[in-house]
């Protein structure tokens, strides 16, 4: 995994280069190009507001030894623009699953428990009205949100957003798998074995279309072949055991993009697989994105997929977002410890070297904070565990369009830390 080279994501411009990769452009909405004119014929214009916007999550399950409980996802915040795929990145038990399970209200109460914060989701009632087929059309969509206990938190003539932490359970079905679709780490706990493919493929698309078990079928073969899946007819009455890993993982993303979601949750998508099929998934998912117009949250802990396919990252430690910028600021430029010590501990392809350092031997300190903001080195005493910085610490835009967890001069308990807000495109 080698990190991009320097094309000044600040102004929006310049081209980059992986090792090994096709070259790609890094592009910011906000970015003003030199001939206006000339970049609106050739590119499409970028969104200005997300789709998806979690303030300050806090998730908790109980202790072990029965004592105070444990934040798993502690003051999380994350913003994700359509088209857009925001890696989430971090060791185990970092909060990155619980934070995504957390936006579809996937998390059992009991024994998790919301603390706080808010899902907010752009509400757009024109996607569930979308067609499968030209004669079958989906129920119509409500001119409000589902429930009139969601909350609202739409800015005045912006788009409307609707808070799924206050939907019933009735009307999170209207979004789970329509709006927002999820795919599990391990693809052969996540299908159920008893049942063909074909069922459960349908079984979600009859769910939110208005269709029958005709139309369905059609639907669902159609969702295999696009996942790249050969005789889908044939497919669809196989039972999950009789694929291999690689199978199975197609089939779970051709049974989350079905009924072609605005945001895909992709949580691990490619961590049992071989490093070949690892590739098939990842460019299968890219081209995907691309086709249908959607959003992807992914989270992993390979630093070399988010390199690869990631527009924005958000690092996670402890149950909080230390560090987010784009692509290119963070593997040029990290400014938390966890982060630095993160890239340290990746081999370099043709590099020489004995002990690979692990993440906390890298976790400097940078010595080029904008004055007014301190980090604190790591701590195992302090709680969360690790600290830099203890619950004092923040969020803070600490330099354009780019984020860090430290402490600054006249915050005090009641400060809240700042929502990463970035349309950013590579």
């Amino acid at each position: 995994m080698t990190p991009p080279n320097d094309p000044n994501p600040s102004t929006g411009s310049g081209d980059t280069t992986l090792t090994g990769a096709p070259a790609f452009t890094f592009e910011h909405a906000d970015a003003a190009p030199h001939d206006a004119a000339s970049a609106n014929a050739t590119k499409p214009r970028r969104p200005r507001h997300p789709i998806l916007r979690v303030e300050h999550l806090r998730v908790s399950f109980p202790s072990p030894n029965g004592g105070r409980r444990v934040q798993a996802a502690d003051g999380v915040s994350l913003t994700v623009f359509p088209q857009q795929t925001l890696a989430v990145v971090g060791e185990s038990g970092s909060g990155k699953s619980v934070s995504a399970l957390s936006c579809l209200q996937l998390i059992p109460t009991p024994p998790g428990k919301y603390d706080g914060g808010n899902i907010l989701w752009k509400w757009d009632p024109g996607s569930e009205s979308k067609t499968s087929k030209p004669d079958a059309e989906r129920s119509e969509a409500p001119d409000r949100p589902p429930s009139a206990s969601a909350k609202s938190a739409s800015a005045s003539g912006g788009p409307h957003y609707v808070n799924l932490r206050n939907f019933r359970e009735k009307d999170m079905r209207a979004v789970r798998g329509n709006q927002i679709a999820m795919i599990f780490q391990e693809p052969m706990t996540s299908l159920n074995p008893v049942y063909t493919v074909g069922d459960q493929i349908r079984e979600a698309i009859m769910l939110h279309r208005k269709v029958n078990t005709s139309a369905a079928t059609d639907i669902a073969a159609q969702a295999l072949k696009d996942v790249g899946i050969a005789d889908p007819l044939s497919r669809l009455k196989s039972y999950p055991h009789q694929a291999s890993g690689g199978m199975r993982q197609r089939f779970m993303i051709a049974m989350a993009l079905a009924c072609e979601p605005r945001l895909l949750l992709a949580d691990e998508p490619t961590t049992a697989l071989d490093v070949t099929i690892q590739a098939q998934i990842l460019e299968l998912l890219r081209h995907l994105q691309h086709e249908q117009g959607m959003a992807v949250m992914l989270i992993t802990h390979d630093l070399g997929v988010v390199a690869e396919n990631a527009d924005v990252v958000a690092v996670m430690f402890a149950g909080r977002v230390v560090e987010c910028a784009d692509v290119h600021t963070l593997f040029t430029h990290p400014l938390h410890p966890y982060t630095r010590g993160l890239l340290a501990s990746m081999p370099v392809l043709g590099k020489h070297q004995g002990r690979l350092p692990n993440v906390m031997d890298g976790a400097t300190i940078p010595e080029d904070l904008p004055p007014g903001y301190t980090v604190q080195p790591h701590d195992p005493t302090l709680n969360p565990v690790g600290g830099y910085g203890g619950p004092n610490a923040k969020l803070h835009e600490v330099q354009p369009h780019h984020w860090l967890l430290c402490e600054k001069e006249g915050d005090d308990a009641n400060t809240k830390g700042a929502v990463p807000e970035l349309a950013f495109y590579r």
